[in-house]
């Protein structure tokens, strides 16, 4: 183990700052022997400020006595902090932490010091709202809000307070305003006048509102005044790192504050939708900074030589991170953190860039952050310039661990290229693989040839006044758009959907989006956006229409692993949607508008999640698409992940008007039925659902409560918002239908299907249980259901007078979808998809008493092989029909994706689809008329 001494000689050796301060202060060795052993941590920051205690504890004004006290504090924490730096005893992390925490903890004292002379003379700021002492608001911004502080860094912060208002003094009153500008001018001067003991922290306030110009301190609602009005894109990138550090976290008015501070920034910082408008904006942003940078490190050789602002430096991660951070923050709060390196693994996490990529990156970053503070040390001087003079890197050479000057170059060099080459690659630099912004052709126009629709559509766009009152830039990114669609669309072989009526599609979806700068931004900085765009509209109008809809879901064209992993490891990637689904929530209903923002981000996930659906359906984005069972299964599942999360936000609000249990989950289920209960859900369709609860029947209280429950639930499924809307909801085929109760308690639902009465209705209520599911709700009420269904459905019936029931059930339901024409209605008419579905319902219902395996929701074509499995109907027949079901699902899903409202097709010339409309009907004759199966 390295002794003390040779640790100091080398802490000198890489220091000329710690050489003097320990020769003006041997007395400092003896405690920096011990201390240099342990890791710096709040309790040992805290007892540097030991004496500044003393001072405030007595009551004593002398600020100068003060003041060098705390400078004092701050040279030996610089001596603790370089000794075990440099000795390799403390990392990053600790470096960075323990310096931020002591600019933390100076700020609290000096506050502390400064307001004992402010209370004497003028009194104590009052909060009204909180009921006690109003506290000077501080923000720490930059570094000092990431608990990232160099070993020379400024600190930016910004001064804030509550409401206006003024003191009651015991010799003169101030306005709230005065009184916090005495305070700020002060908490400068005692951290950053320079006497013979150096200072604390030099402190720059051009962050706040106006920068120099505007006032020292401002209100909350001077801030978000200025924030909503004259906030710049810059600003957003500073407020990602401001943080609250006074009042203390440990206080107990901080909690209170914070939110309040949140609640104001946040909506400015993040957008409420994938935000791609920050990478130029940042790009541009970037390329001022490294212009700045040129011109003061123009007497080195190169811009490398700048570790922070040049090519490859700190700055570029900072950067990188940052962008993610704004385009994805307002959609995901795991992104609204501060630190860089946190940042970063969480980008590497959730794979939206290469693992590898992430490490190169945090390497580089640790790499560089530790040359900067070894640059620094050396004489307590901010700058980042790494020295031209050949011993003072052969110096920094030896503190960075390496043994001669040309090893640690290669590696600097190693590291700023990998950042430049990431950078570049993330924020698309490559000039070539933009879109080309030259102004058009004035008479370029798509080809009359093969684009006829399209030209139409582009002389009426030309001539509308809506492209007339477009920013210079979008109109040109619009045009160019157009240009490049046209020409890939017509370098295309010809498909069933014409090049004409893509290019008409996409005409749509650019008037939709084109006064929305970030999704243009997608298009017109990534290819493959478009390409993919362009693919989509090709291959399904619906799709065309819900992208149109909902713009944001661009994203997912761009960069999205979420189709494979849906695919290939489906409970993994539902456990993880449900994770980040309640982690917003949660996060929202912080919130001022809580609920409010609770149904956008539903709404934004669900949309979201049909819309990953639908790219892995028409095979955009995997290698094989989705059958049609398959993207049901996914879409049921969304939907009951969707009534469960539901279930579980609403309730608290009814649980406190009813002064119930809001942390218990109530004994309350959502039953499913139809699509949904079957899990045959399609992209449109509508949810059928039942609300059951447990309770006992003379509780009249409980259908009340459960009845507020259940209209919350559909008010937070069917409300259009911002962000649209949910599903329809259908709750007919509750008991007694739109006449009944909306909840039902389970024990009069039992009564109730077991009851005698009108067969016909009994009947048809019958064949939709079969077809009915638990989707959410309390377990234990899930399974009560399950028990009435299973005892509802096991029951011994007259077989013959089922038989008859259902088919005319069935020919009311043929009569009131009712097809005039030759075509041939996939779902309606005799041979089709009802007619399985009947098929099955009445096995079930004539059956199951005897094969209680008929009793389990297995869907149609399950069902049809147990059937044959039991000797109910032949085992080729239940082949052929299981396959006609899924061919005749396949095509109605496809006339849905097409756009098509009615699934009628013609089918005189299609083989395979009249082979399998015949094995329906041979199938429905032997079931309903021949007397083998009685």
């Amino acid at each position: 183990m390295t002794d003390f001494p040779e640790q100091i000689a080398f802490l000198k050796q890489h220091s000329k700052y710690a050489q003097r301060w320990l020769l003006a202060r041997p007395e400092w060795l003896p405690w920096l022997q011990a201390a240099g052993e342990q890791k710096i941590d709040p309790s040992g920051i805290n007892s540097l400020f030991e004496s500044c205690h003393s001072i405030i504890e007595g009551e004593s004004q002398d600020e100068a006595h003060f003041m060098a006290e705390i400078r004092l504090a701050r040279q030996r924490l610089m001596l603790w902090v370089a000794f075990r730096d440099l000795n390799g005893l403390a990392d990053l992390a600790e470096v960075t932490h323990a310096l931020s925490f002591f600019a933390q903890k100076a700020i609290a004292i000096c506050i502390a010091f400064i307001r004992l002379d402010l209370k004497l003379r003028f009194g104590l700021p009052w909060s009204t709202v909180n009921h006690a002492e109003m506290p000077l608001l501080v923000v720490g911004m930059g570094k000092l809000g990431g608990l990232e502080l160099n070993l020379s860094s400024d600190i930016d912060l910004i001064f804030l307070y509550e409401h206006e208002g003024e003191t009651e003094g015991a010799s003169k009153s101030l306005s709230y305003q005065e009184w916090f500008t005495r305070m700020g001018k002060r908490l400068i001067k005692l951290l950053a006048e320079l006497d013979g003991n150096g200072f604390v922290f030099r402190v720059d306030m051009r962050l706040r509102p106006n920068g120099d110009s505007g006032p020292l301190v401002c209100s909350l609602d001077m801030l978000e005044e200025y924030l909503t009005v004259q906030g710049r894109e810059w600003e957003r990138y500073a407020w990602i790192k401001g943080r609250l550090i006074a009042p203390s976290p440990d206080s107990p008015a901080f909690a209170f504050y914070d939110k309040l501070l949140n609640q104001l920034i946040r909506p400015f910082i993040y957008r409420r939708h994938l935000d791609y408008g920050v990478i130029s904006a940042i790009r541009e942003l970037h390329s001022q900074i490294q212009r700045e940078a040129e011109k003061r490190s123009s007497a080195y050789a190169g811009r490398s030589r700048d570790i922070k602002l040049g090519r490859g430096g700190i700055r570029e991660i900072e950067f990188l991170a940052q962008m993610f951070q704004l385009m994805r923050g307002g959609t995901d709060p795991r992104f609204c953190i501060r630190p860089t390196l946190e940042v970063l693994e969480l980008i590497k996490q959730q794979g939206t860039l290469p693992a590898e990529a992430i490490d190169s990156l945090k390497l580089a970053y640790v790499f560089l952050r530790r040359l900067e503070h070894r640059i620094q040390v050396w004489e307590d001087q901010q700058t980042h310039y790494l020295p031209e003079d050949s011993h003072a890197r052969a110096r920094l050479a030896l503190s960075m661990g390496f043994t001669d000057q040309a090893q640690f170059l290669t590696a600097l060099d190693h590291h700023q290229s990998s950042v430049a080459k990431l950078f570049e690659e993330a924020f698309v630099l490559n000039e070539e693989s933009r879109l080309d912004l030259a102004p058009l052709a004035l008479d370029w126009e798509p080809d009359p040839q093969r684009f006829p629709l399209s030209l139409s559509r582009w002389k009426t766009w030309n001539e509308s006044s809506k492209q007339k009152l477009l920013p210079e830039k979008s109109r040109l990114i619009f045009n160019k758009l157009i240009h490049k669609a046209a020409d890939l669309l017509q370098a295309e072989l010809p498909t069933e959907v014409s090049a004409d009526a893509v290019l008409v599609r996409f005409f749509e979806l650019l008037e939709t989006i084109v006064r929305r700068t970030a999704y243009l931004s997608i298009l017109s900085e990534y290819p493959k956006a478009l390409l993919n765009v362009l693919a989509l509209l090709r291959e399904s109008q619906w799709g065309a229409q819900y992208l149109s809809r909902h713009p944001y879901l661009l994203d997912h064209l761009l960069n999205s692993h979420a189709e494979m992993e849906m695919i290939e490891r489906p409970e993994m990637y539902w456990t993880e949607v449900r994770a980040t689904l309640e982690l917003r929530l949660d996060d929202a209903m912080t919130q001022g508008d809580g609920a409010e923002r609770a149904m956008d981000i539903l709404r934004v996930t669900q949309h979201t999640e049909t819309f990953i659906t639908l790219l892995a359906d028409l095979g955009i984005g995997v290698k094989q698409a989705l059958s049609v069972e398959k993207v049901s299964d996914h879409l049921s599942t969304l939907a009951d992940l969707i009534l469960q999360t539901i279930f579980k936000y609403v309730w608290p609000s009814v649980a406190q008007k009813f002064s119930a249990d809001a942390n218990t989950l109530p004994p309350f289920a959502i039953i499913s039925y139809g699509k949904l209960g079957g899990k045959e859900l399609g992209y449109s369709s509508d949810l059928d659902l039942v609300f059951l609860y447990e309770a006992a029947d003379s509780d009249l209280a409980a259908q009340e409560m459960y009845a507020l429950l259940a209209k919350r639930m559909i008010n937070w499924l069917t409300a259009y918002t911002s962000a649209g809307s949910l599903f329809e909801i259908d709750t007919r085929l509750r008991p007694n239908g739109s006449a009944g109760f909306l909840v039902t308690n389970v024990q009069a639902f039992k009564k109730y299907q077991l009851r005698e009465g009108d067969n016909a209705a009994w009947v048809w209520e019958h064949q939709a249980l079969t077809r009915a599911r638990f989707s959410g709700g309390k377990q234990e009420v899930g399974l009560m259901f399950d028990a009435v269904r299973f005892e509802v459905l096991s029951q011994v019936r007259d077989i013959p007078q089922v038989r008859q029931e259902i088919i005319e059930m069935r020919q009311k339901v043929h009569a009131g979808h009712s097809n005039p024409d030759s075509t041939f209605d996939l779902k309606h008419d005799a041979g089709g998809m009802v007619d399985i579905e009947f098929i099955v319902q009445f096995l079930i219902l004539a059956y199951a008493h005897r094969y209680h395996q008929l009793i389990d929701n297995l869907g149609n074509i399950a069902l049809l092989r147990v059937a044959a499995e039991v000797g109910l109907i032949e085992r080729e027949a239940a082949i052929k029909v299981g396959d006609a079901y899924r061919l005749f699902r396949a095509r109605q899903h496809r006339l849905r994706l097409d756009g098509f409202e009615k699934t009628r097709i013609s089918i005189d010339s299609e083989v395979e689809l009249l082979r399998a409309r015949q094995a329906v009907l041979d199938l429905w004759q032997a079931v309903f008329k021949s007397p083998t199966l009685l």
